[in-house]
C-alpha cells in the first residue's frame, strides 16, 4: 500500500467527532447506527410572490371576513411524481391477506405501529412481522411524506438484522434517494458487497457521498492518491473532524502508524467506521453491537466460531433463513468442547442418525439437541430444517419426535398421525385447530384452551372491514404480545382476533410454540 505520511500530516481540526453526531440538517432515523454516508439535501421553501400588503389588490369578490372558523378539509397529493408502487417481495395473498393491506390507513400510524412491534418474541410472530414488512401491498395514505412507510418497513428489517430481506427491498425500490441509498450502502458494508455500492456512487449524480464515504470508496477502488487528496481537502475545509481524520488516515496508510496506540472506538459504531476499524487491524467485536452487524461475521474470512455465534444470534432473532445455521453447524468437525461446539456436535449426531435410518439413535439425538438448543431459542429454526426429514423417517410415537415435528413447518402432518394423536390428544388437536376435551399436563394448556374459546376484538375487526387490514393485524400482534408478557385477557383476545383476521396458521404456531417453548 502507498504511504501518504506527507499528505496526512496536516493539522487536524478539533471539531466534535463525526461518528458521535449527525448533521443538524439530517433527518433523524429509527436506526441510529446508520452511517452518514451520503449528503442530506437541504430543502428550502421559497415564499410565494404575492406582493406586499400595500400593493396587493384584493379580489372584488373576496369577502372581508370569514363566515366561519371551521377548518376546511384539505387533501394533500404529490404533484408531478409517479404513482406510488406496491413495493415488496411477495403478494400478501401468500398469507391470505388482501392487496389493499395498507392502502386505507395513514402511513404515519402504520409506521409507528410497526416500529413499536416487539421482535424478541415467539418465532411465529417474528416471522409474521418480517412477512408484513416485505409484502408487496398497495401503499398507504401518506401525501405529506411519500415513501415514509416503505422506509419504516426497511428500518424494521434493519433493526432485527434481516439484511438480506432489507437489501432485496431496497433494490426493488431502486435506492436513488439519499434516505434509501444510505440504508443500501450500509447493508452492503455489512454483507461484504461494498464494492458494488461504491461503484454505484459514480453513476448516481443525485446521491452525493459524504467525504468519509467518498474516501472509503476511492480507496476500495485503488485510487489512493485521490483518496488522500480528498482527506487533505476535507480537513482543510473543516468538513472532516479530527477523530474521523485519524481513522481515515490510518485506513489509507496503516503502516504509517505502526507502534502508536490504538484508536479509541467511538461510542456509536456505524457500518462505515466498523469496516474501517477492521481494515486497520482493529476489528470490533459484534457481540455488543446491533444484530445487523452480526452479518459481518458470516463472511468466509471470519473464524468458524464467530460465524456460528453470529448465525445463532441472527437465527434467534428471525433474521436469517434456518438453513444458514444448520449449514454452518455441519461445516467442520468441532475441535473443542462446550458452548457452540456442543450444538454443532448435536446437529452432526442427528445427521448421522437420520442418514443411518436408526430410529432409536435419532430419538436420543433429538433429545440431546433439544437440551443444547432450547435455552438459546434455537429449537424452531432447527425444527424447520429437520421437519421434512423427520416426517419421512416415520419415527415411532415418542414425545421427543412429536415436539420437534409440531414446531416444524409441517406441524399439521404430524397432528394427523393416529399414533401421535393417541400420544398427546391435546397438543395434536391444537395443531389441527380444533380442541378436544382431553386434559394436558403442560403448564400453558389452560391459557391456550381459554384462548381458543375467547371472543375477538370487534373494534379491530371493524378496522379490517374498513379496509385497514394491515393496521388491524399490527394492533393484534401488539395485543397478543401483551398477552405473552403476562396479560391473560389480552392473550385470549389477541389470539382470537388473529384467527378471525384469517391468520389461522400464525395463531396455531403461536399456540404450539407457547405450549412447547415457554
Amino acid at each position: 500500500m502507498m504511504r501518504f505520511g506527507a499528505v496526512l500530516s496536516i493539522l487536524l481540526t478539533s471539531a466534535a467527532p463525526l461518528w458521535a453526531q449527525a448533521s443538524d440538517d439530517a433527518p433523524l432515523s429509527a436506526i441510529d447506527w446508520l452511517s452518514e454516508s451520503v449528503e442530506q439535501p437541504r430543502v428550502v421553501a421559497a415564499a410565494p410572490d404575492l406582493g406586499t400588503q400595500a400593493t396587493r389588490t384584493p379580489d372584488a369578490n373576496e369577502a372581508p371576513v370569514a363566515d366561519t372558523a371551521t377548518t376546511p378539509s384539505v387533501s394533500v397529493q404529490t404533484l408531478g411524481g409517479p404513482a406510488p408502487r406496491a413495493l415488496g417481495l411477495f403478494s400478501p395473498a401468500v398469507m391470505g391477506l388482501p392487496d389493499d393491506l395498507w392502502s386505507s390507513s395513514d402511513g404515519a400510524v402504520l409506521g409507528a405501529l410497526l416500529a413499536a412491534e416487539e421482535t424478541d418474541t415467539l418465532p411465529a410472530l417474528q416471522d409474521l412481522i418480517v412477512m408484513l414488512a416485505i409484502s408487496a401491498a398497495n401503499p398507504p395514505l401518506e401525501g405529506a411524506a411519500p415513501g415514509s412507510f416503505f422506509r419504516a418497513r426497511v428500518d424494521k428489517l434493519l433493526s432485527i438484522g434481516a439484511l438480506e430481506q432489507a437489501q432485496a427491498m431496497l433494490e426493488v425500490a431502486t435506492p436513488d434517494t439519499p434516505e434509501l441509498y444510505r440504508r443500501w450502502f450500509d447493508v452492503s458494508l455489512l454483507t461484504g458487497t461494498e464494492d458494488t455500492a461504491c461503484r454505484s456512487l459514480r453513476v448516481k449524480p443525485d446521491v452525493a457521498p459524504t467525504p468519509s464515504a467518498r474516501i472509503f470508496c476511492l480507496a476500495r477502488s485503488g485510487d489512493w492518491s485521490a483518496a488522500a487528496l480528498t482527506l487533505n481537502t476535507g480537513l482543510a475545509l473543516g468538513d472532516i473532524d479530527a477523530d474521523t481524520g485519524d481513522l481515515l488516515a490510518r485506513f489509507l496508510d496503516p503502516e504509517l502508524y505502526e507502534g502508536e496506540p490504538d484508536l479509541t472506538p467511538p461510542d456509536r459504531i456505524t457500518p462505515l467506521t466498523f469496516r474501517m476499524f477492521e481494515a486497520i487491524g482493529d476489528a470490533q467485536g459484534t457481540r455488543n453491537l446491533p444484530s445487523a452487524f452480526s452479518h459481518a461475521d458470516l463472511r468466509q474470512n471470519v473464524g468458524w466460531k464467530a460465524q456460528l455465534e453470529a448465525a445463532e444470534r441472527l437465527s434467534r432473532d428471525g433474521a436469517v433463513s434456518f438453513g444458514v445455521l444448520t449449514s454452518l453447524y455441519r461445516a467442520r468437525v468441532p475441535a473443542a468442547s462446550g458452548g457452540v461446539w456442543e450444538r454443532a456436535k448435536a446437529v452432526q449426531r442427528l445427521d448421522r442418525a437420520l442418514e443411518n435410518e436408526d430410529s432409536g439413535e435419532t430419538l436420543v439425538a433429538l433429545d440431546a439437541l433439544w437440551d443444547e438448543a432450547a435455552s438459546l431459542g434455537l429449537v424452531v429454526p432447527l425444527a424447520k430444517n429437520y421437519g421434512v426429514q423427520l416426517h419421512a423417517a416415520e419415527l415411532p410415537a415418542r414425545e421427543s419426535a412429536l415436539r420437534w415435528m409440531l414446531l416444524s413447518g409441517d406441524y399439521e402432518e404430524a397432528a394427523l398421525r393416529e399414533d401421535f394423536i393417541a400420544l398427546d390428544p391435546f397438543l395434536t388437536s391444537v395443531a389441527r385447530g380444533t380442541l378436544t376435551d382431553e386434559t394436558s399436563a403442560l403448564p400453558a394448556a389452560f391459557l391456550i384452551r381459554a384462548a381458543f374459546g375467547a371472543e375477538p376484538d370487534q373494534v379491530l375487526l371493524d378496522v379490517a372491514r374498513d379496509g385497514r387490514t394491515g393496521e388491524a393485524v399490527l394492533r393484534t400482534i401488539a395485543t397478543l404480545q401483551q398477552g405473552l408478557d403476562g396479560d391473560r385477557v389480552a392473550f385470549g383476545e389477541g389470539f382470537a382476533t388473529m384467527r378471525a383476521l384469517g391468520l389461522e396458521d400464525v395463531a396455531r404456531r403461536v399456540a404450539l410454540q407457547y405450549l412447547l417453548l415457554e
